[in-house]
């Protein structure tokens, strides 16, 4: 039998989008060898060994988990919302305002092909990639929120 590293393997079953994703979920102690927690990322792994995620992560980055505890200390309310995410990054910010039910969401990013390919897709998402935000964004309509 042979043997791989557990963070490739995760990767590879399509459980997690990289490594470094991987090695995440491995740090935060969500996943499970044979039902046992898996601790380090460089564990040598039968191929065949049963790999379980416990609970998959609710957004694309951690910014999304941050972002969902600032929006629910305020009481704000983005449903319906039209927002612009400046740094949006990976997109967990724009993940959990879409999430949280924002009609329209500009991920303005100076960066390029940084966000998460699923949040790429989705109808309600305008990428805006190679912005720099310290100049004025024409943005086509009014936005409710920035973040």
């Amino acid at each position: 039998m042979t043997k791989q590293r557990i963070d490739s393997l995760i990767v590879a079953r399509g459980l997690a989008e990289s490594r470094a994703k991987a090695q995440a979920l491995i740090m935060a102690g969500e996943v499970e060898v044979r039902g046992k927690e898996a601790i380090k990322s460089g564990t040598l792994v039968s191929e065949e060994a049963v790999i379980t995620i416990r609970k998959p992560p609710p957004f694309v980055s951690r910014g999304g988990i941050k972002l969902e505890h600032a929006l629910d200390q305020f009481q704000l309310d983005v449903a319906d919302k039209i927002v612009v995410d400046i740094g949006a990054s990976t997109g967990g910010f724009t993940d959990c305002l879409l999430k949280r039910g924002a009609s329209r969401v500009y991920a303005v990013d100076v960066g390029y092909g940084q966000l998460d390919y699923r949040l790429r897709r989705d109808s309600r998402v305008v990428v805006m990639e190679r912005v720099n935000a310290r100049y004025p964004i024409p943005l086509p309509e009014k936005v409710d929120l920035a973040t």
